[in-house]
């Protein structure tokens, strides 16, 4: 019984591959001449959209020599510096013991333009009154060694920023430090 359902699915396929042969390979060879060609071009057209080529030959994107302004992972222009000293400041460290500790400590701060001072010396009494609520914080421990300097200039330079915001103030320098 099995040798027969074969034997008509033979004869079924044999009668279909002579005329049915052409007529499906047909179909499949189409589809292939169509579609490659179409996944090709969406292929590159997407490589080219992601690439940012595309925008410069359709005009959408500036060329870079017409840019008014320097790319942004350029290096800035720096003109030449600009260092504002901030008067001397005294202040007692916090402490366990009976002893007290002092810190006297001078600094100069490095601004971007000479413009800038102006707009630093109006708001100079706020920021020496933040430099010495946060000086008045830290222990003698704090401040030794070089990650000791290196956390205050950091912790300087965050709260000067944060008083003459629109000013941008590039470093704080030391110019006198003395723990007592």
């Amino acid at each position: 019984m099995a040798e027969d359902l074969e034997e008509d699915f033979d004869e079924g396929e044999g009668s279909d591959d002579s005329s049915d042969s052409p007529k499906r390979k047909l179909p499949i060879k189409k589809i292939l001449i169509i579609v490659l060609p179409i996944l090709l071009l969406v292929g590159i057209g997407a490589g080219l959209y992601f690439t940012g080529i595309i925008d410069k030959l359709l005009g959408k994107g500036e060329p870079a020599a017409e840019k008014s302004e320097a790319p942004k992972d350029a290096p800035k222009v720096v003109g030449p510096a600009v260092f504002m000293d901030l008067p001397e400041m005294l202040v007692n460290l916090q402490t366990q013991g009976r002893k007290q500790a002092f810190l006297k400590i001078k600094v100069a701060i490095e601004l971007e333009s000479v413009l800038d001072q102006p707009k630093v010396e109006a708001v100079q009494v706020r920021l020496i009154d933040t430099f010495q609520v946060y000086l008045r914080e830290l222990r003698p421990e704090d401040l030794q060694g070089a990650a000791g300097m290196h956390l205050l200039r950091e912790e300087l330079l965050t709260r000067i920023q944060a008083v003459v915001k629109p000013v941008k103030v590039n470093d704080v320098l030391f110019k006198e430090m003395l723990v007592q």
